[in-house]
């Protein structure tokens, strides 16, 4: 209660004490608030960079895929119509799965104005399937950075090929070995696949034991 002059003078003292550090608490909220937007301005450009820079690797991704899919297509198409001696192609669709790139594989041909697509192991019997398995197995090997080194190991890699198409699957490896500087070690049952090597084996068994015998020379 303020009952003289004296206690006016005392509470409006108060009263300037207490606004001059309610301003100076004023001052510092609005330094604070003010740094608060300087660093929400700072995060806000990291997010439209870090948002650029992921626009920027999905079109460079998309690009370096695309890129990638037509040297496989590419690849794979001609070794069909090397070996079956037709226009087949070979095409991969490539979209979204669950948030990932899902590939789909399909064999196309034409006949007239009929464009025929199938699954690969549609089309033909199994004899496209080897083709295509091998075919990718060389250019998954050549587009791959870095580099991988070493022969490419076959496994009866035209089992289901007909003997008509098997010269052109011989043809086709042998250069694929001369053009890519890549020796190609092989198993097959097929003499005609086992000639083409600069060095070829015949393992067959004698009673119990295992026998080597070397068909080619060097």
């Amino acid at each position: 209660m303020i009952n003289t002059y004296e206690d006016l003078d005392k509470y409006i003292s108060y009263m300037e004490s207490f606004i001059a550090k309610e301003m100076g608490k004023k001052e510092k909220i609005l330094e604070q608030l003010e740094e608060k937007k300087i660093a929400i301005e700072e995060i806000n450009a990291q997010i439209d960079l870090i948002e650029k820079a992921s626009i920027l690797l999905q079109k460079t991704s998309e690009f370096a895929r695309n890129q990638a899919k037509i040297q496989v297509e590419s690849l794979v198409t001609n070794c069909l119509q090397y070996i079956f001696e037709n226009n087949l192609e070979f095409e991969i669709e490539i979209e979204e799965l669950y948030g990932k790139p899902n590939a789909e594989f399909y064999v196309t041909t034409k006949y007239d104005d009929t464009l025929i697509k199938t699954k690969p192991e549609l089309s033909r019997g199994g004899g496209v399937v080897d083709i295509i398995s091998l075919a990718l197995r060389i250019a998954f090997l050549q587009i791959h950075k870095p580099r991988i080194e070493g022969p490419l190991i076959l496994d009866e890699p035209a089992k289901h090929v007909s003997e008509e198409y098997i010269f052109n699957v011989a043809d086709f490896l042998k250069q694929t070995s001369e053009l890519f500087n890549r020796q190609i070690i092989m198993v097959t049952h097929n003499n005609h696949l086992a000639s083409i090597g600069t060095s070829a084996y015949r393992v067959g068994m004698k009673g119990t034991e295992s026998v080597v015998e070397k068909l080619t020379s060097d």
